[in-house]
């Protein structure tokens, strides 16, 4: 596949998936009736099926990276280059901002609304560590393992994190800016971003390097 065919799978993988996790956010909400139980699922159930669908339709395409620090993880395996890599962050960037902005088309919200939920503390950050870590263990060894079932772990690993984390498993730095401009259900407030992200960081390279422990560098 061409570059420019692999950067508008990621920028409409990425989109797409935020306007699911934010419009599900939203659905969740007003139709449960104040309880949150019911729109974390809700939110959880449709996040981990869209992320199941856009990586086995792009995935082909692009490997469906539509998270910074996977794709951190594919260049240190030398899996793409630094301009790859550049590009592929700054178009899940922009898709992620895309997809916020779709979802709150989609329910005639206003486009702009600064997050508001208060997401920090050390319980968050290392929630946002495991969620992190684990996602890229996940896919590191699934690759190596059984790469057509890669999908389905990353939308169950996703899932499961949702419920287990206090953090309800953003894993994502460019989810996390994202989410940053909305006040649903999913958001975040700006100020928090910054300490999910480096948690997210470190997470994703523990998860990187328990995978090289563990499997030794992927295959060519």
């Amino acid at each position: 596949m061409s570059l420019r065919q692999r950067l508008l799978a990621e920028l409409v993988g990425t989109a797409l998936l935020l306007a699911a996790v934010v419009g599900s956010g939203i659905m969740g909400v007003a139709l449960s009736h104040g309880n949150d139980g019911i729109a974390l699922l809700a939110n959880a159930g449709a996040t981990a099926a869209i992320l199941y669908v856009l990586i086995v339709v792009l995935g082909p395409v692009s490997g469906a990276h539509f998270n910074p620090v996977v794709t951190l993880a594919a260049r240190l395996d030398r899996g793409i280059g630094n301009r790859e890599a550049a590009a592929y962050v700054a178009l899940q960037l922009l898709g992620a901002v895309a997809g916020v902005l779709l979802a709150h088309a989609m329910f005639g919200q206003a486009l702009w609304q600064p997050g508001d939920h208060t997401r920090t503390g050390a319980g968050q950050w290392l929630s946002e560590g495991v969620a992190t870590f684990g996602l890229v263990l996940t896919i590191q060894l699934g690759m190596r393992r059984r790469a057509g079932a890669v999908a389905a772990l990353v939308a169950a690993w996703i899932f499961a994190a949702y419920w287990f984390t206090a953090s309800t498993s953003f894993a994502n730095p460019a989810v996390t800016l994202a989410r940053a401009l909305t006040s649903s259900f999913s958001g975040i407030r700006p100020g928090d971003v910054s300490g999910f992200v480096l948690a997210q960081c470190l997470g994703a390279a523990g998860g990187w390097w328990v995978a090289r422990r563990l499997e030794g560098p992927p295959a060519a």
